[in-house]
């Protein structure tokens, strides 16, 4: 189901300025950067605790980084139906005060360093916390910032959103590196529970939307509505999640140095885009925007898959970059079209649930791949995977054009 173009190209507070639109949305999308702060200060530091202070092996390491996704996965639909039938206010106020909670039980865990298992439960409890928290956050500041600016800025919504996702990341890893090399694991929990807390403060303080009346439809027929587009989304990301899984690992087979300098072409040259690109979706639509999206970044994987020097190699990775950066806001708009206004939440946590299906998958299937086939083999099975998704959009932008077309 479409919803009507009025309700789409009307903005709740009239036509604004750029500069005044922006400061709308970035006075939402705030949270989710604090909501990925907190996940980025413990990313590169819950591993070394685990293995280290705690004495579990490298499984039960992995284990303990990746059962936050699992949370983010298992809470999509929760953070969907939440934003829909109490607003995406409450979404982002409960998300936040899970971030909280999840400082204060990272804090208890780094106390119960000495009891492995102690610790290590409470650990996986903050994490599960977390994840959920981000889930909430997330899907809220995208509804919450869509229904703040209005329907027609979806995709700037969504990019804006983005940028702060990956910024966060960017800057929380390092910063929670320098905490815990001075303050141990405690000092992460800490800052993780007064930045949540604070931001939850703000924004309980903030205006909320009107939580939009009329039909709503339940969750699996809103999950069948977007599925298309999630899956296009999943296609591509299969490329994002190769590099950051099996760069370090592929530079290492070639004897390269500094696989890092990779990860830093794909995530600035992916900000870089959203903040470039973001108005192109808008100006030229969805699918066009991703139908370039998905063959640059094809693009991309192939000079890395092909590539015989380590200059190739970061070429490629920013390429890439640059080619996914705008695929998950291109068919989101597209997607969120595809039901009701009552139902955007449950629509955008439907949606991102394939990306976070996609990321999780990536990695050990690739690995398969490796194993079989060396390194390179999974940049380009990649590529093959980001055509695929370029053709599946092609398929469905002709599939709407024909459905707008009257009849005769």
């Amino acid at each position: 189901m479409t919803a009507p173009t009025s309700a789409l190209d009307m903005p709740p507070h009239g036509d604004s300025a750029p500069g005044t639109l922006n400061r709308r949305i970035l006075s939402v999308v705030f949270f989710n950067f604090i909501a990925y702060l907190a996940v980025g200060l413990p990313i590169a530091v819950v591993p070394g605790f685990v293995h280290g202070d705690l004495g579990y092996s490298a499984v039960v390491a992995g284990l303990a980084v990746s059962i936050q996704y699992l949370a983010t996965l298992m809470s999509r639909p929760w953070a969907g139906t939440l934003c829909d039938t109490q607003g995406p206010k409450r979404s982002v106020l409960t998300g936040l005060a899970l971030c909280t909670g999840s400082g204060v039980l990272t804090l208890v865990a780094a106390l119960f360093a000495g009891t492995d298992w102690l610790g290590l439960g409470w650990l996986l409890a903050a994490r599960l916390m977390l994840g959920a928290g981000e889930s909430l956050v997330t899907t809220g500041t995208i509804a919450w910032g869509i229904g703040s600016a209005g329907a027609r800025h979806t995709a700037k919504v969504i990019s804006w959103n983005g940028i702060t996702t990956y910024g966060a990341l960017a800057l929380g890893a390092p910063v929670g590196v320098v905490l815990a090399r001075h303050g141990g694991l405690a000092s992460i929990g800490v800052v993780t529970m007064v930045m949540a807390c604070v931001a939850l403060l703000l924004a309980r303080r903030k205006a909320p939307v009107p939580i939009l009346k009329g039909e709503r439809l339940p969750f699996r027929r809103v999950f069948r509505a977007v599925m298309p587009f999630g899956l296009c989304l999943a296609l591509g990301s299969v490329g994002f999640g190769v590099i950051t899984a099996f760069i370090t690992l592929y530079y290492g087979s070639h004897g390269w140095d500094h696989a890092a300098l990779a990860l830093t072409a794909l995530g600035t040259c992916f900000v870089l885009a959203r903040l470039v690109m973001a108005d192109s979706i808008g100006r030229f639509g969805g699918y066009p925007v991703a139908l370039v999206s998905f063959a640059v970044e094809a693009a991309g994987l192939a000079i890395l898959w092909l590539a015989q020097a380590p200059w190739q190699a970061l070429v490629g990775a920013g390429v890439v970059g640059f080619g996914f950066a705008l695929v998950f806001p291109a068919l989101g708009m597209e997607a969120v079209k595809r039901v009701p206004l009552t139902n955007r939440g449950s629509a955008l946590g439907a949606y991102a649930l394939f990306l976070d299906v996609a990321l999780g998958l990536t990695g050990p299937l690739a690995g398969l791949v490796a194993k079989q086939a060396g390194y390179a083999s999974v940049f380009l099975c990649a590529a093959v995977a980001a055509l695929l998704a370029l053709g599946f959009s092609q398929w469905l932008a002709a599939r709407y054009r024909q459905q707008l077309v009257p009849a005769g």
